[in-house]
This record gives C-alpha cells, structure tokens and sequence, in this order.
C-alpha cells in the first residue's frame, strides 16, 4: 500500500480507503430497505485493513442509516485502533440546532466509539450552508463537539458548483480537509478540477468520492471496454480510473465503495502501481480519449454550465440532463433511475414548460420539450 501525507498531520493516510456506501446487501439496492449482509461486510471491511487501509469512510444515511452499526462491528478487536474513522453528520436530517448533538451521540453509540477522528456536514450545497449549518449555528456546535473529544477533525462533503465550493471554503478558516466528487468524467463537473486545486492551494487535504462515478467507469459499454483492452490488456478500467486521480498531487485520498475481495484486490494492486506523475503523456491521452468516446454518446448537448438556473419552478436542469445522458453513455439506466430517485427535489416532471430558461441557454437546448422525455425515461410515475 502507498501512502500520503495528510495535509500538517503527524500521520501518513493509505492512497486508498474505505468507503461503505456499497456494502454487499441481500438485492444489491443501495441506500435502501435492503438489509446488509453483515458477515460478508464486516470481512471486506477487515480484508482491506489486513492489507494496509488506515482509513474508513461511513456516513448516518448510508443503507438506510443500519451502515455506521456495521461499521462499529467490523471495528472490534482491535480494528479501530488500525484506522482512522470518518463519518457524516446528516445536515439533511437537521431541523433545529439540538439534532446535531442528538445524532452525533447516536453515532458514536453505533460506532462503538469515543470519537470520530473524521467528521464531516454530509453533502453541503449553497443552501444547506446557509439555511441549516450557518442558520442553526452547525459551525459552533461542530466546535463544541470537538473541544468536548468527540470529533477530532473537522471537514465537510460536498455536491454543488465551484462557486459554492469556494464561498463555503472562504467562509470558515478551520476546515481541515474536504470531500469532493471527481473522476475522469467530472473533471468540470460540481467541485471538479478548479475546486481541487484551489482546495489545496488554501493546504486543505482532500479526499475523492466517487472515483468511479458510482461503478460505471469500472464497468464501461462493450465498444469502450476494447478500447481498454486494445490499449493495456493487463489493466482493468477500474485500474485507469483510480491511477488517474492518485497522479495529481491535490489528491489526498482517494475512497472506493468496495464491497467484494476482488474489488479490494484489484484497488490495492492499483495502490500499489500509483503516485504522482506515473502516467505517461501517452497514458493522459488515452483517458483522454476515452472521455471523448463517452461523450460522443451523450444524446443532450449540455455542458452543464448552468446558466439556465435558477428554475422559477425548482427544476435542477444540468442535473435531470446528467441523468438522461449519464443512461446513455454508460449503458445503465436501472442505475440512473435509482439516482433519479434519490434525487426527488428538482425532478424534471416540475417543468412546466415557461421557457424562461430557453432564453439563457448558450446552447440553445429546447429544454421545455426535453424535460418530459427525461421524467418519461427515468420517473416511476
């Protein structure tokens, strides 16, 4: 196993840890009713610190809020002392400032634990910044928290626009790492490239979720698969995947939602093969090739620059056209319907067809006529 540097920390991190929002379940549904398979869980989880992971990745919400109990089960005898622990306080779930304390207990009880070395707001947008984490005064009972010892480290995760990022970033000066979403494919996506760099302009650690866009780049559509093949036969798309993101020295850490020893396998050798500057010029070219072929299957032609947004009627537009071409580009549309799904504010079926946006759109995109085939294809009603 590699290890980096966690920003001004006395201790080095694994280029790899251990994220459990894909734990193995009974239907393999995801942040669901589905029941973990526990034994199963709790052996990866072991298997990949037995291998050299110092670093595990949970969260309140994840699996339907049973995750973090697994968590604390696959942390006994002697485990927990092997790792740093991370989880999410679920601003989401926050109405008033008391739930903070509340859930935070909570955790702690399911972690089996006296601290979280990691604790993060979980998923912050511009408006959880301001109408719950600045509104209930988060920042100071995050504070409290960690001046009583149950926190150690404060940071936050992250899905919204680089603006955002760099207004939440510059709003409080004792953040101590950030999580962002970045792979090959969302390079100028949400944070993206900028929000690394200036993250770790400012000495920020940060660590990258969904480096493989949720599965799908370790799973490419047949035509994309042979290009991989073509070009390295002994590398998996996986292998690219996450090699791409540890060649950039901004890259903390890099997690991965694991939940079958292959998979760990296969991310470890990956570890092992990484570091700042491995690839080639000839290697950037080819994933940069292979981005271009997944591009070419988008149907929409949105860049996502969001300048149709605000939507009087609460459509987040960029995102419903995601969805669409992400089901088409990677071939997956259960998938992307089970996104569409957890997505439920901002869902195209909202439009009604104002045509305000239409007007703002470099691209001149129709979106009132696209966004009831987008709800046709990926809404359940």
């Amino acid at each position: 196993m590699k290890y980096r540097k966690f920003g001004n920390l006395d201790w080095e991190v694994s280029a790899l840890g251990i994220g459990t929002l894909r734990l193995p379940t009974e239907d393999k549904t995801l942040m669901s009713g589905a029941v973990i398979k526990e034994d199963e869980a709790i052996a990866a989880i072991r298997y990949g610190i037995d291998r050299g992971i110092n670093y595990v990745d949970t969260a309140y919400n994840y699996h339907n809020c049973t995750a973090e109990a697994v968590v604390g089960k696959a942390l006994r005898d002697g485990y927990r002392q092997k790792v740093k622990l991370a989880t999410k306080s679920p601003v989401s779930r926050i109405t008033k400032t008391e739930d903070f304390d509340r859930i935070l207990d909570e955790q702690l009880t399911k972690l089996q634990t006296d601290h979280i070395d990691f604790y993060l707001f979980h998923s912050v947008d511009g408006k959880k910044w301001r109408n719950t984490i600045l509104r209930l005064g988060l920042i100071e009972r995050m504070e409290a928290a960690q001046k009583a010892g149950k926190i150690v480290h404060i940071g936050f995760s992250f899905h919204d626009s680089f603006s955002e990022f760099k207004n939440i970033l510059d709003s409080y000066d004792k953040w101590e790492f950030c999580q962002i979403q970045y792979n090959y494919m969302d390079v100028h996506n949400q944070a993206g490239e900028k929000g690394l760099k200036y993250a770790a302009s400012k000495g920020l650690p940060v660590i990258i979720m969904e480096p493989l866009l949720g599965g799908l780049l370790a799973n490419p559509p047949e035509s994309i698969r042979r290009e991989f093949e073509a070009y390295d036969p002994a590398k998996s798309p996986a292998n690219w995947g996450l090699r791409w993101l540890w060649n950039q020295p901004e890259v903390t850490l890099v997690l991965s939602g694991m939940n079958a020893i292959s998979q760990i396998d296969d991310n470890i050798r990956a570890a092992d093969e990484s570091g700042v500057g491995t690839l080639s010029q000839e290697d950037l070219a080819f994933i940069e090739r292979i981005r271009q072929k997944y591009a070419e299957k988008r149907v929409i032609p949105c860049t996502g620059c969001s300048y149709c947004m605000p939507c009087p009627n609460g459509v987040e537009i960029p995102r419903s056209f995601k969805f669409y071409n992400d089901a088409f580009m990677f071939d997956d549309l259960e998938s992307e319907r089970k996104t569409y799904a957890f997505w439920k504010r901002g869902q195209a079926s909202a439009c009604v067809g104002c045509k305000a946006c239409e007007a703002k759109c470099p691209q001149q995109i129709p979106i009132s006529s696209w966004m009831p085939k987008v709800h046709a294809l990926l809404g359940s009603d």
